[in-house]
């Protein structure tokens, strides 16, 4: 049998954690697959160790990132860059994940060259085309130009349904950010990540708030608001410390080091490994965060989470009860900080929720479905 050629394509460390597992599973089928990675370096810095992490090394590295770029011209290079990458592998496929300009970009280069494209994580949506921006719109471009759908909810599935893809181009795998962190968490249980400088070592009595932001429609007076809640919180609940590992965006740094540098509780950090941040999370009471990733991974851990955002692609978790969306409003994120710090019934049932997100699974099914696909 003919062995397909892959080339799986990601640029930021979002795609590396969530198509790594798919990636070792490629290479795990080798009788069927030449799975080929290309990186376009979207997030050079906090990429890089993401790929040590999960031991993979990339044939090209288009190295797109220019200091102040703008998106269409990150999205011009990154076209470029690959049409070169395709026209020299010539591959069966081309696996993006996610909503990236990397994977918008990439799969429009695929489509140029008629080369069939597979999307993992299809089919989330808000319906707004400015929030997530530019995910939101991205997203539905490469779910446009894809050739099977490889969906992480049932409700992704409907989504994709409804907008007239055929049932036979979809399948619902789980979500491989699951796969991703149960790989991970076995990994650091054997070898444990050395403990961040200034975050505070475990102590009876004490509750770890894990706190993450960056998204682009926060950039500003939403981003303040959050600061101040959190500030608020760690006054008003003495118990909790707020770890924030702060995004190296100048748009996210420097708000949150003006308004939150030097305050009692509130630790700032640089961003920490996956590892570490594995480890944070295992440990944490609490989530608040715009990221969509975390949202998937805190209910694996029993973790609830506050989403500071007004709507969210993920509403499965809202739905099963593991997080709440509070927006950015600064009161309301105070209010439900505190009222998940001194009502247990109202925190156990966000924790002991169900987790919509998978089993485990979710790359197995990716490289048996398309093991379906001819050469």
């Amino acid at each position: 049998m003919k062995k397909q050629k892959i080339l799986v394509v990601l640029g930021t460390r979002p795609e590396a954690i969530k198509l790594a597992p798919v990636v070792l599973e490629l290479r795990r089928r080798r009788q069927a697959f030449r799975c080929v990675l290309a990186i376009t370096s979207q997030h050079r810095e906090m990429l890089a160790p993401m790929l040590e992490f999960f031991g993979l090394a990339p044939k090209y590295d288009l190295d797109v990132m220019r200091p102040d770029q703008r998106l269409g011209e990150l999205t011009g290079r990154i076209l470029a860059g690959l049409d070169q990458v395709l026209e020299t592998e010539r591959p069966d496929w081309v696996v993006v994940q996610g909503d990236t300009t990397t994977a918008m970009a990439a799969g429009l280069a695929a489509f140029y060259r008629k080369i069939r494209l597979a999307h993992v994580e299809a089919g989330l949506r808000t319906n707004d085309k400015y929030s997530p921006f530019p995910e939101e719109i991205n997203r539905r471009l490469v779910g446009a130009l894809a050739d099977l759908h490889f969906a992480p909810t049932e409700q992704a599935v409907r989504n994709l349904r409804k907008e007239g893809i055929p049932a036979s181009k979809i399948l619902r795998t789980g979500n491989t950010v699951t796969d991703a962190l149960l790989w991970a968490a076995r990994k650091i249980r054997r070898n444990p990540p050395p403990r961040v400088p200034g975050i505070p070592p475990p102590a009876k009595g004490r509750k770890l708030v894990l706190v993450t932001g960056h998204r682009r429609e926060n950039f500003g007076g939403g981003l303040e608001q959050i600061c101040r809640a959190l500030k608020a919180a760690a006054a008003a609940c003495p118990e909790l410390d707020f770890v924030y590992p702060v995004h190296l965006n100048p748009n996210v740094k420097a708000p949150v080091h003006r308004l939150l540098g030097g305050q009692p509780r509130i630790c700032l950090v640089p961003p920490v490994s996956y590892p570490e941040m594995v480890a944070l999370l295992r440990r944490a009471w609490l989530v608040v965060t715009d990221s969509g990733g975390i949202q998937e991974e805190a209910p694996t851990f029993g973790v609830p989470v506050l989403v500071t955002r007004d709507t969210t692609e993920r509403p499965e978790g809202i739905r099963a009860g593991n997080a709440r969306l509070v927006g950015t409003d600064s009161a309301a994120i105070l209010r439900w900080i505190r009222k998940l710090a001194v009502d247990p019934a109202v925190y156990a049932r966000m924790a002991r929720a169900r987790n919509p997100y998978g089993d485990g699974r979710a790359a197995r099914r990716i490289a048996a479905r398309l093991a379906q696909e001819s050469p």
